[in-house]
């Protein structure tokens, strides 16, 4: 039985390394320019509400495709209190959300082009 754990483990540890290679190599295979990883693909929305000293943002988006998540209007924390400062309610942003700790964090927002 020991052989075998021992094989798996290396097989496991041998995937862990060559996978992270190959999604490099795959991006930048195409073009020369790199690609963003889809955890850090913008979603565009509205502002609702901002609760800057809570670092609390409300948003009206569109789909979050890195999340799999429908259109809604939600409640998001901002990693960073500062970029709150200067939205009001109204804006049109585009911003990037991950999932982390079971919370929505918000690690940039800008208002939309």
């Amino acid at each position: 039985m020991k052989p075998i754990q021992r094989l798996l483990t290396i097989s496991a540890l041998a995937m862990g390394i060559a996978l992270p290679i190959a999604t490099h190599a795959q991006e930048n295979s195409n073009s020369g320019q790199a690609t963003a990883p889809p955890s850090a693909s913008m979603t565009y929305g509205e502002v609702r509400r901002i609760q800057a000293e809570e670092g609390k943002i409300t948003l009206k988006h569109g789909e979050i495709k890195n999340l799999d998540m429908p259109p809604m209007t939600m409640v998001f924390t901002a990693r960073d209190k500062k970029q709150l400062t200067t939205l009001k309610p109204g804006d049109k942003v585009q911003f990037t959300v991950i999932q982390e700790g079971g919370k929505m964090i918000v690690t940039d927002i800008q208002t939309a082009p």
